[in-house]
């Protein structure tokens, strides 16, 4: 789905709070996924200005889950393991976006480079 604007920030956490829930997590996971899908594309629409959020319920051998891929083709970040520590911000905010997604997820990948965008991949398996 495209993010452009405040408004599709949270269409985006209402489907993700609505795959959660198709996918059999529970009620607190859920909003664990919707936060950190809202966080995400918080960061395209303040840094980027547009970008994309894919949801894809996916399965190990295991367990199920979700995979959620928040991209854009900004600025970049230039550097990553800076903007992974707590307190953090190039926009007066708090800081918390990339380290509390991090947290919320199972897994987390980003793959950035200077002008060429950001693409952040994250992962919740249903326990």
């Amino acid at each position: 789905m495209a993010i452009n604007s405040d408004q599709d920030i949270v269409l985006a956490r209402q489907k993700g709070r609505a795959m959660a829930a198709e996918l059999g997590f529970l009620s607190g996971d859920a909003t664990l996924i919707a936060t950190a899908i809202s966080e995400l594309a918080r960061n395209i629409v303040t840094y980027a200005g547009k970008g994309h959020i894919t949801l894809k319920g996916i399965q190990n051998s295991s367990h199920v889950g979700i995979l959620v891929v928040a991209s854009d083709h900004g600025p970049g970040i230039p550097d990553i393991s800076q903007a992974l520590r707590d307190g953090f911000s190039t926009s007066g905010s708090l800081g918390l976006g990339l380290p509390g997604v991090r947290r919320l997820m199972d897994e987390f990948e980003i793959t950035s480079r200077p002008g060429g965008g950001t693409t952040v991949a994250v992962k919740k398996w249903k326990q």
